[in-house]
């Protein structure tokens, strides 16, 4: 199995890849019990706490049905890091030289905002990319056009993307998923109120299963 096949065996697991900054370890395992029940297994923990990379490893070990990745990888380093944390997979909001070209145990997705940013990946034998920030980077617009040049690559947008938008995304033949915290806003997730997040993550996965079977008729 090649990168991008190895990549697409992940993300198209993904109705909606739910981008989840956990500061508070407890929460961690029934976020993911909630989200993996509801439709959504692929969870992307961002390295922005802590209390993270504890949080990858208490999700693989509880929760079998998730399958768990790390966000905002931002040096080499850190993909050995998460990798011995458990984590499935590795993402970011960017790309290196230094990322590139460092070894991993683990699928790297960099992240690209222009046409040139997609060449330089496609250098280093990369077809399979997160599109960071998706909103402010263009949008659908901007995907629609990568599309003639770049048919064989695939996104997974993310950034400024909400319930409202992310149907637009996801109907796009160069999309496999999108990342977005909308299922899980902060206010229920201080009040731990795992019943809605989980009618969130529902809406989630019938939306997202809408837009990609009207994007194929």
């Amino acid at each position: 199995m090649n990168r991008a096949q190895t990549v697409d065996a992940i993300l198209r697991q993904a109705p909606v890849l739910p981008v989840l900054q956990i500061a508070d370890l407890e929460l961690a395992i029934p976020l993911a019990e909630t989200l993996v029940a509801a439709g959504l297994p692929v969870l992307e923990v961002t390295l922005r706490t802590e209390v993270a990379l504890a949080a990858i490893s208490a999700i693989r070990r509880a929760v079998p049905g998730a399958i768990v990745g790390a966000g905002t990888i931002l040096r080499p380093e850190q993909l050995q890091e998460v990798a011995a944390a458990g984590a499935h997979f590795a993402i970011s909001p960017g790309a290196s030289s230094g990322l590139y070209q460092a070894e991993t145990s683990i699928p790297w997705i960099p992240a690209v905002a222009s046409a040139s940013e997609i060449m330089q990946g496609m250098a280093f034998g990369h077809q399979r990319y997160k599109f960071f920030p998706a909103t402010a980077a263009g949008g659908t617009a901007a995907l629609k056009a990568f599309a003639g040049p770049f048919p064989n690559v695939k996104f997974c947008p993310t950034g400024g993307i909400d319930a409202s938008s992310a149907a637009g995304f996801l109907s796009l033949s160069n999309v496999l998923t999108v990342g977005g915290s909308w299922m899980v806003p902060n206010a229920l997730l201080a009040k731990r109120d795992w019943s809605a997040i989980a009618e969130l993550a529902k809406a989630a996965v019938t939306m997202a299963t809408s837009a990609k079977t009207s994007a194929r008729d």
